[in-house]
């Protein structure tokens, strides 16, 4: 009996945290400190150092480098509806060799823009992803 109510409470406790979704956009501030404490290093969201892009977006920029030494920019947009335009301000401001390379290195998330110096490690770009807050 208490092993049947132990599961009950557990359905309960999952179906109504999945109806639960948060629409505020990410920030450069919310998510910081999640980095840092995933071992992420020289995280800043100093606009003068997170590169020009990051450093002008309406929710903060974020300049990190992963425990492989992958550096990764952030830029946090308004929206959902202006990550197109800061991708394209990426691609076009990156160095010609690695233009061909943007759609392995450069993912959104909301209105995240994630562009990683080499393609990332699959557990930390999970990382990253787990740690974009509000």
């Amino acid at each position: 009996m208490a092993a049947k109510l132990g599961l009950l409470l557990a359905v309960a406790v999952l179906v109504a945290g999945c109806g639960v979704r948060n629409s505020k956009p990410f920030t450069a501030k919310g998510s910081a400190g999640c980095l840092t404490a995933h071992a992420f290093t020289r995280v800043t969201t100093n606009p003068a150092l997170v590169g020009f892009i990051a450093g002008f977006a309406d929710n903060g920029g974020i300049r990190a480098t992963s425990p492989s030494r992958n550096n990764l920019t952030i830029a946090f947009t308004d929206s959902p509806d202006t990550v197109n335009s800061t991708e394209d301000a990426f691609r076009s401001h990156a160095p010609k060799s690695l233009r061909p390379h943007m759609s392995d290195i450069m993912m959104t998330n909301r209105n995240a823009v994630l562009v990683w110096t080499i393609t990332p490690k699959p557990d930390e770009l999970d990382t990253v992803q787990r740690c974009l807050a509000p």
